[in-house]
């Protein structure tokens, strides 16, 4: 029922006859349909709306993430042509290599975060879980922002209970969060400000969100990122988390980014069953950031072994290849010569062939450890590389004597799935850190 009309009549004893009462459903019946159009073309404005705002959201992101995609590469591009153009001492050799690692350690991030909310948008980001010492994940993420907060002299204080149990969660994921949280508190603080992150073991209130407390101790692990940094309007507050939403997308704006970061924090806390929250008492008055995840009841056994873990990390030394047999198979010139020379000095032995097709006529002649490839190229990728050495194998009656990596800018998901099912033992994205795919072959050499 959209409404109720009245009619009255003036005179005594009027009686209403079925023309009067034709009349009145008519005139019900138009009122209606104006009221129905009404509300119709209430909710197409409102719709249209919604969708012009989705639209200039959609629009802004592009525009900033064409510029923040862009802007690395001047300065990649430029100190590389001004190298090789010019005989440069050693200082500005160096000054011009580090500007160039850091661009492209940039433009990385922000591919891993873009892949990073796709797997969130399917529903595949996935978590690797383990007992976890959030006081050593906590120490890790710190040294990585070190160099950049000491560049703005910005004052590090942290304070980590060294009770606080491990949790049960992804190390890579937690340090993730960590580090978007520390990374902004930098970012966003001027020159001589001060960033702090605590860790503490809590039993929220009764009333609150969380789990319930449990029996014999502490429920949640707690960490806060305080800074002194621009702080954060209250109008944007409620949208803080948000993909795609800054509070500054302007062409004046100060701070680069994707504004993608806090939103994959919210999705990698929640996938922990944790929470997350933020306060700031206003623009210029700094902010905080607070996160909490449950604890559980662990065996004394679980404890030890994150305790070992983190043992193990902090003591973790340069790994060697020293003998190992590798064969590359590369069609980019530019990455074959970056892989060989980074297996080289790690100590192996290495061959590298431009394409599958060399790759299957020479493996009979190689004696070999491990088997690294790329996965896109010509006439045969990859994936077709090792299930036909496989093949081959079998049908001699032999087992494969070597262990194979599929090195590729797929890095998706779904990518490393069809690694593992076409027979490759790990699967590592382009680009890569040479001490990773280094420690990663070592493993597998083992």
């Amino acid at each position: 029922m959209l409404g109720v009309i009245s009619f009255v009549t003036a005179e005594s004893n009027r009686q209403y006859t079925s023309t009067d009462l034709a009349l009145a459903e008519n005139i019900a019946h138009q009122v209606a349909i104006a009221v129905d159009n009404a509300r119709l073309y209430q909710d197409e404005q409102t719709a249209r709306s919604e969708a012009e705002a989705a639209n200039r959201i959609k629009d802004e992101f592009l525009a900033v993430l064409s510029h923040e995609l862009r802007s690395p590469l001047n300065p990649i591009l430029g100190w590389s042509q001004l190298l090789q153009k010019r005989q440069s001492d050693d200082d500005i050799l160096m000054r011009g290599l580090q500007t160039i690692e850091r661009n492209a350690k940039l433009q990385t991030q922000l591919i891993a975060d873009l892949l990073d909310v796709s797997r969130i948008l399917q529903g595949k980001l996935n978590l690797d879980s383990a007992f976890v010492s959030l006081k050593t994940t906590i120490e890790a993420a710190m040294e990585t922002v070190r160099l950049a907060a000491e560049a703005k002299s910005i004052q590090l204080h942290t304070h980590l209970e060294a009770t606080v149990l491990p949790v049960l969660g992804d190390a890579g994921r937690l340090q993730q969060v960590v580090w978007n949280l520390l990374s902004n508190a930098v970012k966003f603080t001027p020159e001589g400000g001060r960033v702090e992150i605590s860790l503490t073991a809590i039993t929220p209130e009764p009333d609150s969100s969380e789990a319930p407390p449990q029996k014999g101790g502490p429920s949640h692990a707690q960490i806060i990122v305080t800074d002194t940094g621009q702080g954060i309007t209250p109008e944007f507050i409620p949208y803080i988390f948000d993909r795609f939403r800054q509070a500054d997308s302007k062409t004046t704006r100060q701070f680069g980014g994707l504004g993608l970061g806090l939103a994959i924090v919210r999705q990698l806390v929640e996938l922990h069953g944790g929470t997350i929250a933020v306060a700031s008492p206003g623009e210029g008055l700094g902010s905080t950031f607070t996160v909490r995840i449950p604890l559980q009841r662990h065996s004394d056994d679980a404890i030890q072994e994150a305790e070992a873990a983190a043992a193990f990390c902090r003591s973790s030394r340069p790994t060697l290849l020293t003998g190992v047999r590798i064969l590359v198979v590369e069609d980019e010139a530019d990455a074959r010569e970056l892989l060989v020379l980074v297996l080289e000095q790690a100590g192996a032995k290495v061959t590298a062939v431009t394409s599958a097709v060399e790759a299957l006529q020479r493996l009979p002649q190689l004696e070999l450890d491990v088997l690294i490839s790329d996965i896109a190229m010509p006439d045969i990728d990859g994936y077709m590389l090792v299930q036909q050495v496989r093949s081959q194998l079998a049908k001699q009656g032999k087992q494969p004597t070597f262990k194979a990596v599929a090195l590729t800018a797929y890095a998706g998901e779904i990518n490393q799935q069809q690694a593992l099912s076409a027979g490759f033992q790990r699967h590592l994205s382009k680009p890569f850190e040479p001490a990773d795919l280094v420690a990663a072959i070592a493993a597998l050499a083992e």
